[in-house]
C-alpha cells in the first residue's frame, strides 16, 4: 500500500509548473492569506494588498516624508525602496536608500522585527534560497553585504566591480548573480563559497534589476539606461543567449508559467507598457499591455495566473490577468513605488490588519502629461507625478523621445503655449543613452496646473527646455491634467 499511495506523487511532480523565482515552487492558489507588498519611496511606506480582493488593506510606515525626515534628529528610514522575502514567508526585508537600511518585518502581523545597518545606499536584499542568510546590494560602494539571517548582523562583504544593483540565486542555490548599476559587469558567486566564479560583460553599466527563471536555466537582466533585457545561461560557461531591444526606462523582468506556455514579463517605465515574451528556443513579444504611468516593480502570483506591477507616477499597483494579458483591477498605493513582491501564504491566519495605516496624505497625486512642443522631438513625451508631502510637493519627470545622453533644463512657466511667460528653473534632466530620463524636484509645487488648491491666477505649468536656449522649447505641459 505504500507504494502504491508514493507512485503518483513521483510520477507527476515532474510536470507540476515552477512558479516565483527563486524558490521554483509548484503553483500556489490565489487566497486571502497571500500579500503583495510595494516599496514607496518618497511617502517611505510599504503598501499592503490582498490579492484576493486586490484592495489596499493599509501602508506600514517606515519613515516621515520630507521635510521632516531631512531633520539631525530623525530616527525612521529615508526612500523605501528594494524588497525581498523569506523562502517561509515569514519575513519581509525592505531596504531604505537614503538610511542604509534592511528593515525586517514579520508578514504576519507588519510587526517591525529588526532593522540592519550596511553601507552607503544599499539597493536590494533578498534570501538565499535556504533562508539563512539575506545578501544585500550595497550600490554605494562595491560590495554585497551578507546578513545571518539568525544573527541579524553582517558576517562577510563579497567585493566585486562597483555599484552592484541586485542579487538573484537560482532555485537550488548554488549561484549568486550581481548585475552592476555603474559597472558593465554581471559577476557570478559560488554561494556556498562566496568565491567570484566568473564576470560576464553588461550591455551597458545601469542594470537595476535580475531575475533567474524558476527552471533555473536562464538569467535575465534589465539595462534602462540603453531599454535593453540581455539573457544569460544560468549554467557554466554561463554564456549570453539574447539581446533584446524593450524599450525607453526597462526596469523590471519576472516570470509566468501558466497552461498557455512559459513567460517573461517586463516593465517599460517610458512606453507606460509591460511586454510579455514567451520564453523557449526562441523569445516571441506575444502581448504588449498598456497599464499606466511608469511601471516599476514587477511580481507574479504564486500559480502564475496574475502579474502585480507597481506604477511609479500613477500610484496604483494593477493587476494584469496572465491567460488573457489584460488588466484586472487597479490598486491605489503609496507615492513613487520602486520594487513589488508577492508573498504567498504570508498571513496563514486572521486578517493580517494588525500594525496597518491609512494611505493618507500619500494618496494625494496629481498626474500631468508633457507633450512635444515643436518639431525636432516629435515623439517626445513625458508622465508626471506631483505628490503631495502637505507643505511640500515632490514632482517626478519620467521622460522619452529625446537626444541621447543630453542635459535640458525643466522650468515652471506662467503659461503652457507661446509666450510661456516668466520661467522659474526648477531642475536639470539629464537622458539616457536611449533618449529617456528621470529627474526629481522638491518644493511648494501645487501651483502646477492639476494641483487642486492654487487660484486660475496662480496657477504655473512645466515646460522642457534645452539646457543653454530657454527659447528652444522641447515639451510642455497639456491642458489636459489629472486631479488629486
Amino acid at each position: 500500500m505504500k507504494i502504491f499511495r508514493w507512485f503518483p506523487l513521483f510520477c507527476f511532480a515532474g510536470l507540476v509548473p515552477a512558479q516565483q523565482a527563486p524558490w521554483g515552487r509548484p503553483d500556489i492558489p490565489i487566497s486571502g492569506h497571500d500579500r503583495v507588498y510595494a516599496a514607496d519611496q518618497t511617502s517611505n511606506t510599504v503598501s499592503v494588498i490582498d490579492p484576493s480582493t486586490n484592495r489596499l488593506l493599509g501602508v506600514i510606515r517606515l519613515g516621515d516624508p520630507v521635510p521632516g525626515s531631512l531633520s539631525p534628529l530623525y530616527a525612521g528610514q529615508l526612500l523605501v525602496h528594494g524588497l525581498g522575502y523569506s523562502p517561509d514567508a515569514k519575513t519581509l526585508a525592505v531596504v531604505s536608500v537614503g538610511s542604509n537600511s534592511v528593515t525586517l518585518i514579520e508578514t504576519a502581523t507588519n510587526r517591525v522585527k529588526a532593522v540592519v545597518y550596511v553601507g552607503r545606499s544599499p539597493h536590494e536584499a533578498f534570501f538565499t534560497p535556504d533562508g539563512h542568510e539575506l545578501w544585500v546590494t550595497v550600490r554605494g560602494e562595491n560590495y554585497v553585504s551578507v546578513i545571518d539571517a539568525a544573527l541579524l548582523k553582517e558576517t562577510r562583504r563579497i567585493v566585486m566591480a562597483n555599484g552592484p544593483g541586485m542579487t538573484s540565486f537560482g532555485p537550488d542555490g548554488q549561484y549568486a548573480f550581481v548585475c552592476s548599476s555603474f559597472t558593465p559587469e554581471l559577476t557570478v558567486v559560488d554561494v556556498k563559497s562566496r568565491q567570484i566564479l566568473k564576470r560576464l560583460p553588461q550591455a551597458s553599466p545601469f542594470c537595476p534589476n535580475i531575475a533567474v527563471t524558476p527552471e533555473n536555466d536562464e538569467v535575465w537582466i534589465t539595462l534602462k539606461d540603453v531599454g535593453k533585457v540581455q539573457v544569460f545561461s544560468a549554467k557554466p560557461p554561463f554564456e549570453q543567449k539574447a539581446l533584446l531591444d524593450i524599450g525607453p526606462i526597462t526596469n523590471h523582468v519576472n516570470f509566468v508559467n501558466n497552461r498557455n506556455g512559459k513567460f517573461a514579463y517586463v516593465t517599460i517605465g517610458g512606453a507606460n507598457q509591460v511586454k510579455a515574451f514567451r520564453r523557449g528556443k526562441t523569445l516571441d513579444l506575444v502581448a504588449t499591455i498598456p497599464v499606466g504611468s511608469l511601471p516599476h516593480g514587477i511580481w507574479p502570483s504564486g500559480d502564475g495566473s496574475r502579474v502585480y506591477v507597481a506604477l511609479e507616477n500613477g500610484n496604483m499597483a494593477v493587476a494584469i490577468d496572465t491567460i488573457t494579458n489584460k488588466v484586472l483591477a487597479n490598486i491605489p498605493i503609496g507615492q513613487t513605488t520602486q520594487a513589488l513582491v508577492y508573498v504567498p501564504n504570508a498571513v496563514p491566519s486572521g486578517d493580517g490588519a494588525q500594525n496597518l495605516m491609512p494611505l493618507g496624505e500619500a494618496g494625494n497625486t496629481a498626474r500631468l502629461h508633457l507633450e512635444a512642443a515643436g518639431t525636432r522631438f516629435p515623439g517626445a513625451q513625458a508622465s508626471v507625478a506631483v505628490n503631495s508631502l502637505g507643505l511640500l510637493d515632490l514632482v517626478e519627470i519620467a521622460a522619452k523621445g529625446l537626444a541621447p545622453k543630453t542635459q535640458y533644463q525643466v522650468y515652471l512657466a506662467v503659461s503652457n503655449h507661446e509666450p510661456f511667460g516668466e520661467l522659474t528653473p526648477l531642475a536639470v534632466l539629464k537622458s539616457n543613452p536611449d533618449g529617456a530620463g528621470i529627474v526629481q524636484a522638491i518644493g511648494p509645487l501645487k501651483t502646477l496646473a492639476g494641483g487642486g488648491s492654487a487660484s486660475l491666477s496662480s496657477r504655473r505649468f512645466l515646460i522642457v527646455t534645452e539646457l543653454k536656449d530657454q527659447s528652444q522649447v522641447v515639451l510642455r505641459q497639456t491642458s489636459t491634467s489629472g486631479g488629486r
